[in-house]
């Protein structure tokens, strides 16, 4: 039951909130759900057309608590309430839920997902781009059981397809669309036990060369695992932790130009300065490799030597959109899952802000009559914001009342385990002595870990563009790939496309709009 003064405390700190004057009108809100009604309405006009593009976005560990709390950042960043904002994310038509649990975990990890969402199968923790008959760190179980990623089909039907991520390129939602790998963590041969190297498996980086060898752009981080043992890093020259560290003795970033043809313009570039001086119509190859492991946190980004995930995005698209046969693009806001296993809610969420710049800077460069855009996440975090906070609350600031058992403040984000947990004097920390606004301030656990886990709830799945309404109920995580590439006309499943228009990409043919409207009821 809850206390007197806690009713106290919530009825005057929501009596003293500043409500917006336009929201004390019921006429506001009548007219707001009215337009809603009439967008909605609008949506009985599916939208049936062949998708060119296809731009997946990824929100590492994004679950559904991390998306409302960065929406109302965001409303804040603009000086607003935030809890009345709009994340682009939101203003798809389509949302769906995704059941993310691994074959052998009920809680998943970042690569067993990826290889649902990237390869339409369902995978063993641990492994990417290999069905579950693959053991994780068992070389001798991945032979003749890999599976092909969206990006491999996008490739093999001619469209342009590219790989944005904000860790390193070799980490376990990129390597799925590439790679095919017993243990996410063989990032370099230097990683990978000695009988996994004798059996002949391939680690990560050296798949990323040779496996699919035109990509057209690759950009992330992960520079040091492209070079030979103890390579002096070209940033941090002084950084021992940023030196090479194949043993193979391989410069694979020579490899990756050895691949190229003469007659292509391929750049290799290391800094945000270089990126930002190309010019997108003589760039037919990019390799952007920005840190010697995974990216900075949008918060400590280096605005010279790092670009933002929005500008690597645009840079990606004004290249892949050169070819005529569309393309397909997969981004990652990886440092979202990094931020909340440290505990570090505003390192988290301003991750999840700056990947929904990239959605819209997205958005502007497409039309959604020809691109399929699907934003969603491999998994959620026991990550919580709550204490019946008043309206316009800091969604970094404290609940509004104190514990009624330790009578001790609290902040409203919490998380359910992780490195937050602190004991001072034998009692939870007061908050209040410390700076909890901070960028690196770690929220309160109520377990204590060194690393916060994943959570194992559903996700969301938005979606706008040709055949978003596919997406459209709760789904296993593996069938989001075979919706982008139905709506493509690409990968396995195309009987319901016809011959090639003039324009090179597949038109729909009479049996497309059928099997459209199946799944919504509307012909019968």
């Amino acid at each position: 039951m809850i206390s007197l003064f806690l009713v106290l405390a919530i009825g005057s700190c929501l009596t003293n909130s500043l409500v917006p004057e336009k929201e004390k009108d019921p006429k506001y809100w009548r007219d707001q759900a009215q337009q809603t009604l009439k967008n909605a309405l609008r949506l009985q006009t599916l939208n049936t057309n062949v998708a060119k593009n296809v731009i997946m976005f990824l929100g590492d560990g994004m679950g559904v608590s991390t998306v409302t709390a960065a929406r109302i950042l965001k409303g804040q960043l603009h000086h607003k309430p935030g809890e009345e904002t709009r994340l682009e994310m939101d203003k798809f038509p389509y949302v769906a839920l995704s059941k993310t649990y691994n074959t052998n975990a009920q809680v998943p990890d970042s690569a067993g997902t990826a290889t649902a969402y990237l390869c339409g199968v369902k995978a063993n923790e641990g492994t990417v781009g290999v069905s579950a008959a693959t053991q994780r760190t068992q070389c001798n179980t991945t032979q003749g059981n890999e599976v092909t990623s969206i990006l491999r089909w996008a490739k093999d039907a001619g469209k342009s397809v590219g790989i944005v991520t904000t860790t390193r390129v070799n980490h376990a939602t990129p390597s799925a669309a590439y790679a095919h790998s017993a243990d996410r963590d063989w990032y370099s041969d230097n990683e990978m036990p000695p009988e996994a190297l004798i059996q002949g498996c391939k680690d990560i980086a050296y798949q990323l060369m040779h496996n699919i060898r035109d990509i057209e752009v690759i950009m992330g981080g992960g520079r040091k695992y492209m070079f030979p043992k103890n390579r002096t890093d070209v940033e941090y020259e002084m950084d021992e932790k940023a030196r090479g560290t194949r043993l193979d003795g391989l410069n694979l970033i020579d490899v990756w130009k050895s691949f190229k043809p003469r007659h292509k313009h391929s750049h290799y570039i290391w800094n945000r300065t270089e990126l930002l001086a190309l010019d997108p119509h003589t760039v037919d190859y990019l390799l952007g490799l920005f840190e010697p492991g995974d990216m900075q946190y949008e918060l400590n980004r280096n605005n010279v030597t790092d670009p933002s995930l929005s500008e690597m995005v645009e840079m990606a698209i004004r290249i892949l959109i050169k070819n005529p046969k569309g393309f397909f693009l997969l981004v990652e806001g990886g440092r979202i899952d990094h931020g909340h296993h440290e505990g570090k809610a505003k390192q988290a969420l301003h991750e999840a802000v700056e990947m929904d710049r990239a959605i819209e800077q997205a958005g502007s460069m497409t039309s959604v009559e020809d691109t399929l855009t699907v934003v969603t996440a491999d998994h959620s975090h026991v990550f919580t914001f709550g204490g019946y906070t008043p309206r316009g609350n800091s969604i970094f600031g404290l609940a509004p009342m104190v514990s009624d058992t330790d009578k001790k403040p609290f902040t409203a984000i919490l998380y359910g385990n992780g490195p937050g947990y602190k004991v001072v004097g034998g009692e939870r920390e007061n908050v209040s002595m410390v700076d909890y606004a901070h960028d690196n301030y770690q929220a309160q656990s109520a377990v204590p870990l060194r690393h916060e886990t994943h959570g194992g709830e559903d996700v969301a799945i938005f979606a706008r563009g040709p055949m978003a309404h596919l997406l459209h109920g709760v789904h296993e995580q593996n069938y989001i790939p075979h919706v982008m590439a139905y709506a493509a006309c690409i990968g396995a499943n195309r009987d319901h496309c016809a011959s090639a228009s003039s324009s090179g990409s597949p038109s729909p043919g009479p049996l497309l709009l059928l099997l459209a409207l199946l799944p919504l009821g509307i012909l019968f």
